[in-house]
């Protein structure tokens, strides 16, 4: 079995063929730090953690490299208004980033380049565009020259005409400094006050697109396996990076090319953006709804479908994540008491494997976790059906365990981090009353109930084993 990638360029599936064998280059277009992170921008976060999750799963050694997007005009603006240096802001909202991210269970990149540090390969990146005939110098800004590009509008899908069009709305200072309206910026002359660096053409900041050519190219080199980023940055962002970057290496940028949908938020299913003013703060949300249920709900949704986020789907994810714990637990407090081996045991773990087997075959179609999850369901019911007979296997219990483990944890949800929680004096008195019930001693039993209310462990028995919460 291989992996297939929808390819947003091609706009088709593609079985994905990396640029050196089992291994990815992976570049994703990070935040733009003036602000906590909104959950919509926490969906790209956590998909692309997820996909980089299942690619290591399936054996491949993955160089992710995500930037932080330090010096804008919008971290320029909320500089001012919090009385901050634009690199203090940004510094303040990128340990923001890695608190909330952290809480998410995503994975750090390898790498997190940041803009301020990458000024000099800026420039000299621009400088080589200027030489080859792609950009020119106009009052202190240089601009590319769009039309130059042959296969402009290939990633997004327009033409030079609409492009025209839209061009011909914009006015401003920035507009008449181009040759051709739908020319974009590579360098920026600076306005009074601004941060600014020393360049060959006066002092100034880089324009918004060049960066991550810069870092992407620089990082993992001039051409990589995937570039990924959010639906909305298809155009003019995406489409901008493939001109500027090809137009200077005259190399593939990117052999795949990945966005995930928006979040929505209320009937119309209106996008959920900063700019609408519709949009909750991860770091808000995660004060009143556990990180876990959030990283469970965004990551189990396919990732270029469109999602709606309301309580409901919260409510959805906390049910399904506590029906898999509870499993998971169930047959952890079961194992003591199991068997060695049972004759029906192969049956068994043939049964475990056709299920991860068919987990893998639905996210190795384009890494669709919501049929995946689904296969992890049926994993659970059968789970839970093996908890009900008198006999039980310690090697089944095991694989039943190690399988959910690993599959959970491509979602990002460590379910032996969280039996964790439970010091062992407390976990021993579980197993002694699950053993006292079995052997009908009820007096015991009643006895470490009591002893673990106190500790602020409550239980409760069900038919498929005790289940455990602490009190809040």
């Amino acid at each position: 079995m291989s992996i297939v990638i929808y390819n947003t360029l091609t706009r088709k599936k593609e079985e994905f063929k990396p640029l050196k064998p089992n291994e990815v280059s992976m570049y994703l277009c990070g935040p733009t730090v003036y602000n906590y992170i909104h959950i919509g921008n926490a969906r790209s976060t956590v998909a692309f953690d997820t996909i980089r999750r299942y690619f290591e799963y399936r054996g491949y050694s993955v160089t992710y490299v995500s930037n932080f997007t330090d010096v804008d005009d919008k971290i320029i603006r909320t500089a001012k208004e919090e009385g901050l240096t634009t690199k203090a802001l940004a510094d303040k909202y990128i340990e923001a980033f890695k608190e909330d991210t952290e809480k998410l269970n995503i994975q750090p990149a390898n790498l997190h380049p940041r803009v301020i540090d990458h000024i000099d390969d800026i420039i000299a990146f621009v400088e080589e565009l200027i030489e080859k005939g792609y950009a020119y110098e106009s009052e202190g800004g240089v601009y590319f020259k769009t039309r130059e590009f042959g296969n402009y509008g290939q990633l997004s899908n327009k033409t030079i005409d609409e492009l025209e069009v839209g061009a011909s709305q914009r006015t401003g200072d920035e507009q008449a400094k181009k040759i051709d309206p739908i020319d974009f910026a590579l360098w920026k002359q600076a306005k009074e006050g601004e941060v600014s660096w020393k360049s060959p053409w006066g002092e100034g900041r880089p324009g918004w697109h060049i960066e991550c050519s810069v870092m992407a190219t620089k990082h993992l080199g001039a051409t990589i396996d995937i570039h990924a980023g959010g639906q909305d940055l298809e155009f003019p962002h995406h489409e901008n990076e493939i001109a500027q970057s090809e137009a200077k290496t005259g190399k593939t940028f990117a052999n795949y090319w990945m966005h995930n949908a928006y979040l929505t938020v209320g009937e119309s299913g209106e996008k959920m953006s900063k700019s609408l003013g519709n949009f909750v703060t991860a770091h808000e949300l995660m004060k009143t709804v556990s990180p876990e249920v959030v990283r469970f709900a965004l990551s189990t949704t396919h990732y270029r479908r469109p999602m709606p986020f309301n309580e409901v789907i919260l409510q959805e994810a906390t049910a399904n994540l506590t029906r898999i714990k509870n499993s998971y637990e169930a047959s952890k407090f079961r194992i003591d008491l199991a068997s060695e081996y049972l004759e029906d045991d192969t049956h068994m773990m043939d049964q475990i494997y056709k299920l991860r087997d068919m987990f893998i075959q639905e996210m190795d179609d384009d890494f669709n976790a919501a049929n995946g999850i689904t296969a992890v369901y049926s994993l659970v019911k059968e789970l839970n059906l093996y908890l009900e007979r008198k006999e039980l296997s310690k090697v089944v219990l095991s694989i039943f365990q190690e399988t959910l483990e690993e599959l959970l944890l491509i979602f990002g949800i460590d379910l032996k981090k969280d039996n964790d929680l439970l010091d062992e004096e407390i976990d021993n008195l579980i197993k002694e009353r699950v053993e006292a019930r079995v052997n009908k001693d009820f007096a015991r039993s009643d006895e470490i109930r009591d002893m673990l209310k106190e500790q602020g462990i409550i239980l409760k028995d069900t038919p498929q084993g005790t289940r455990w919460s602490r009190k809040s």
